[in-house]
């Protein structure tokens, strides 16, 4: 399935859409092609040809509500960790979140106490801290900005390289 890149009037990223809605958009009138892929679709009749867009840029501008700062969820710090252990680097489907400091030791739930883990490592560290379990992390864990939490679900979604490219990132 082909996936387009919806870009706002002042070319801010807003979102990645189906082949099938950004036609439409253009149909309407409502966007237009920045960048064309080299993929087309006909009707029945083969009197219509269209190109799939890569990029479409919306007509008028969509107001954003963006927030201060990136909540904390579970799922926000797998993709911060990009879905990474923190205590060995393997990346499995079924990752876990660890406290540094064991949540019955006073550790909260907060990007800085919580990073990704797989089960194993998860299970060797139990209720105790990195140091008491002779266990490393690889990288300190900190509190993504909107913007680094931004770029890293674009390239997760692989329009951050296309983005590059047309020079808006």
């Amino acid at each position: 399935m082909e996936r387009v890149i919806l870009l706002n009037s002042d070319f801010s990223f807003l979102n990645v859409i189906s082949w099938k809605r950004a036609i439409r958009l253009i149909v309407k009138g409502k966007a237009e092609t920045v960048k064309a892929s080299d993929r087309t679709i006909t009707n029945a009749e083969r009197t219509i040809e269209l190109v799939i867009p890569r990029v479409l840029r919306l007509m008028d501008l969509v107001k954003s509500v963006y927030k201060n700062r990136v909540p904390f969820s579970k799922r926000n710090v797998f993709v911060r960790d990009d879905f990474t252990c923190a205590y060995c680097g393997c990346k499995e489907d079924k990752l876990t979140i660890d406290h540094i400091i064991p949540k019955s030791r006073g550790g909260g739930s907060s990007f800085a106490n919580c990073v990704a883990s797989c089960k194993p490592c998860n299970n060797k560290k139990n209720n105790r801290t990195p140091q008491e379990a002779n266990m490393a992390l690889r990288f300190k864990p900190h509190t993504p900005t909107i913007m680094e939490f931004f770029v890293i679900k674009m390239k997760r979604m692989g329009v951050y390289k296309t983005l590059k490219e047309l020079g808006l990132y």
